[in-house]
């Protein structure tokens, strides 16, 4: 239950910041008709129902990509593991939520016999059932509330139903959808709601707009969910009514806001997965909109489809990695070390293996050794990286002294200084000439070795280059043993 809840949870994250941008592009297409505005809430809801999507250079999430799984089918903000970090790390997209959130979370305690992290997730797992459970009973409460009311409403013609039990028109029911309307409505009212009502059915909102308030119990943690069902459900209605305008035409804007504002719903139906109801909230708003539409040129129309088109795109894509151009071999280097392409590859997860190649590639590598490729371990805590070497040379090797161990365990430093919850390196090289039949000989560091040699967290020095140089200065200055301590 966990696991399910962490990947809602990420896809709650990644749909918020769709969102945010669903709603800037509402204020900003504030005189295009509204059914565009509906529209564009179609891609909120396909970041709310799937934990992936395709990968592509146009996507607005470009800008908060989370380093851990950029590139891929799913943006993980926070890791699946989390619960078995040392010290969680959350990747929010933006570095400064990022240091906020991570400042806040619980450390692992060693003597504990669970990760209070654990914990943290269990309880939050359990109070997010729990309120899917409330919000959806209350929900078919209302509904079989309503449903009660109508029963002995009497059939006017077609799918037209009047009763006294109701105060304002309505469409009810999922297979075959009807229309409820109170007594005493005149001709030129009953006119308008058949029409407002009749756009409702065509267009299946009375599928669309259940269905979101099941995703939105699925998000209910979420308030920008909240916020964005409202909405959703404010440009569904004003669309409605501006379709009822274009149909009978601009003279009709006075009488039709005076029935909209004599049959409005007393409370709100937002939040309860209500029947659509022709008077349903933002009244005032709506009336404003139904006295400022003007029908769209042709032009116009098919302008602001291509707009909503790329939108909807650009907010439904993942972003492809970032493609850093490559390093040229007359670059200057510090100390052998490639402070560029290290900075660049810096990254808060060791199980993102595109970063931590590139941290290797911009390292150091004695002469006589042939890389072999790269081990991640991030099944469980320890989490660790182990570096496969074999040798060519056995003089080259023994001149540049990594026949010691030094330079890996520099190299080891390095890397625990940029990846932040990596716990130990190990550095593997065969000899297949050497005197022991090609058996391979390990040089290990663990993060608690690393920071006992330098007296700090060593995740320090990673901040920017110029911290980093501190510490390759340092390591210069170190000599190690056979089991790598400094002396």
């Amino acid at each position: 239950m966990t696991s399910l809840f962490l990947t809602i949870l990420n896809m709650s994250i990644t749909a918020s910041y769709v969102a945010l941008a669903v709603m800037i592009a509402r204020l900003l297409l504030k005189r295009v008709p509204k059914i565009f505005s509906y529209i564009l809430w179609s891609a909120v809801a396909v970041r709310l129902l799937i934990p992936v999507s395709f990968t592509s250079s146009f996507s607005l999430l470009r800008l908060v990509q989370p380093q851990g799984k950029a590139g891929t089918g799913f943006m993980e903000f926070v890791p699946q593991s989390m619960g078995m970090q040392k010290n969680p790390m959350v990747d929010a997209g933006i570095s400064g939520i990022s240091r906020f959130i991570n400042s806040t979370l619980p450390a692992a305690v060693p003597a504990s016999s669970a990760n209070p992290m654990q914990i943290v997730l269990w309880i939050a797992s359990i109070i997010w059932i729990t309120g899917i459970v409330v919000l959806l009973s209350y929900s078919v409460l209302s509904y079989l509330r309503i449903r009660a009311r109508i029963r002995t409403a009497t059939l006017v013609r077609d799918r037209l139903f009047e009763t006294d039990r109701i105060t304002t028109p309505f469409v009810c029911g999922f297979l075959k959808p009807r229309i409820y309307i109170p007594t005493g409505l005149s001709e030129q009212e009953l006119s308008y709601v058949l029409l407002h009502e009749e756009t409702h059915i065509r267009r299946r909102d009375y599928w669309i707009k259940p269905l979101a308030f099941v995703i939105l119990t699925l998000h209910w943690f979420n308030p920008l969910m909240w916020l964005s069902y409202a909405l959703m459900s404010k440009d569904m209605e004003m669309s409605c009514d501006e379709s009822v305008v274009r149909e009978m035409g601009d003279r009709i804007k006075g009488s039709y806001s005076t029935t909209l504002l004599s049959l409005a719903v007393r409370r709100s139906g937002v939040g309860t997965g209500s029947p659509l109801a022709f008077g349903e909230g933002n009244i005032k708003a709506r009336i404003k909109n139904i006295l400022a539409y003007r029908q769209p040129s042709p032009w116009m129309a098919a302008g602001s489809t291509l707009v909503i088109a790329a939108l909807v795109l650009g907010c439904s894509a993942n972003p492809k990695p970032l493609a850093h151009p490559p390093q040229l071999s007359s670059q200057p280097l510090y100390s052998g070390y490639d402070m560029e392409k290290l900075m660049n590859n810096k990254t808060l997860y060791v199980g993102n293996h595109i970063k931590v190649g590139g941290l290797i590639g911009g390292m150091p590598r004695p002469n006589g050794l042939e890389g072999r490729g790269i081990e991640l371990q991030t099944k469980a805590q320890p989490y660790g990286v182990t570096v496969y070497y074999v040798v060519n040379d056995d003089t080259a090797v023994l001149k540049d002294g990594a026949s010691s161990g030094e330079p890996f365990y520099r190299n080891s430093i390095l890397m625990l200084s940029l990846i932040d919850n990596v716990d130990w390196i190990t550095y593997s090289i065969a000899d297949p000439a050497g005197p022991d039949d090609g058996s391979a000989y390990t040089f290990t560091l663990t993060r608690e070795q690393a920071e006992k040699m330098l007296g700090e967290d060593v995740r320090s020095y990673g901040k920017d280059q110029t911290s980093l140089r501190q510490l390759i200065d340092r390591l210069e200055r170190l000599n190690f043993n056979e089991t790598g301590s400094a002396v």
